[in-house]
């Protein structure tokens, strides 16, 4: 498919499609694992909030600190999920890994409209080595992308 931008696509082309959205939510937090800054996902808001008026199914992957590679409790997305929640007014179900069955249970249990959080992508390190298995792997779980994280779209990875 050829790039589009999103305001280009209306219901007809996103209703049911299940779309991955990039998203900057590296965000700060105090040391009780409060967020003290919620900018970020704030800025998010305008294409979650147009993604769910067009019906799509919305799937987002961010990155959160940098845990390198490992799994890191205090790096989980768990905090995130619950403000998106709170500013969207509805559920937003997260992930126990960015890839995976469970991943791949809640994608496919989606109704249109739902919000699903993918866990922290930079808990597999094959993430920042841009592999392609791994991109392949996420871009699985969706029909279309988009990029809402301008500020690591510099990255190669």
């Amino acid at each position: 498919m050829a790039k589009r931008s999103l305001a280009s696509l209306n219901a007809g082309d996103l209703s049911g499609k299940r779309v991955l959205v990039r998203v900057d939510f590296n965000v700060p937090l105090n040391d009780a694992g409060a967020i003290t800054d919620d900018t970020r996902i704030r800025a998010a808001l305008p294409t979650i909030n147009d993604l769910i008026g067009k019906g799509a199914k919305v799937i987002l992957s961010a990155h959160f600190g940098r845990p390198k590679g490992q799994v890191n409790d205090g790096m989980r997305l768990t905090p995130v999920a619950a403000r998106l929640s709170e500013l969207l007014g509805k559920t937003v179900a997260k992930t126990d890994s960015c890839i995976g069955p469970d991943a791949e249970a809640k994608v496919g249990a989606m109704a249109n409209g739902d919000v699903v959080l993918l866990e922290n992508v930079r808990f597999f390190a094959e993430e920042e080595k841009n592999d392609a298995g791994f991109a392949e792997k996420l871009a699985g779980l969706a029909d279309l992308y988009v990029n809402d994280a301008f500020g690591a779209a510099h990255r190669a990875h």
